[in-house]
């Protein structure tokens, strides 16, 4: 269901712990304690084709948008762009909105829609003319990934916050987390837990 759901999850108390790959909203917080346990960068994904190496966020929000729909309008090939996002609720997808389109942009209703990252990665692995976004700890060689501003999306990037598109990855709780779940979540932050966290392509917080 997404991070949205997660978040309901929590607030609801039909789970000990709600997950989140987005910051919470304002309205979100109320009642609800946020433990990080890993840090993500979203990264910007073309085909393997396509010459495009490079984009700014800003040139990326205008793809989005709808503003820049053929690829040589960014140093590409004369193809029109096949926009590729993920659902409503996907807490990807609320962090890229936040970082990438920011308040005065939507994404064009002429996006394709995918609600799972697999799935999205398989289209745009398919289509010499698509575009898309998703974790980069799921990033295959199937496709390519975009520098964003000159720099990649590496876990020292990351780490470091010069990789623009850096979100983090949320335990919730319903209060303070007691008994079963505070020892849960203290392994997740533990040495062995965080190496979890790295081996799945996250970067940690430790």
């Amino acid at each position: 269901g997404g991070s949205t759901a997660g978040i309901k999850a929590a607030k609801d108390g039909t789970a000990n712990i709600g997950m989140s790959s987005r910051e919470l909203k304002p309205a979100e917080k109320a009642g609800l304690v946020e433990t990080i346990v890993a840090y993500d960068g979203i990264s910007v994904i073309v085909h393997k084709s396509n010459p495009v190496s490079d984009l700014s966020v800003e040139q990326v929000r205008d793809i989005y948008a709808g503003k820049i729909t053929n690829w040589k309008d960014v140093g590409g090939p004369d193809k029109g762009i096949t926009v590729i996002t993920r659902e409503d609720g996907s807490g990807t997808r609320g962090a890229f909105e936040e970082m990438v389109m920011g308040k005065d942009n939507s994404i064009a209703s002429s996006a394709i829609v995918q609600a799972q990252t697999g799935g999205l990665r398989k289209m745009v692995a398919g289509d010499a003319s698509a575009v898309g976004y998703m974790t980069m700890g799921q990033v295959t060689d199937e496709v390519n990934a975009l520098k964003l501003a000159g720099v990649e999306a590496t876990e020292p990037n990351v780490a470091a916050g010069t990789y623009p598109l850096k979100r983090p990855f949320l335990f919730l709780t319903k209060g303070e987390p007691t008994g079963t779940t505070k020892a849960f979540i203290e392994f997740v932050l533990s040495e062995a837990g965080q190496k979890i966290a790295r081996d799945d392509g996250l970067v940690p917080v430790k």
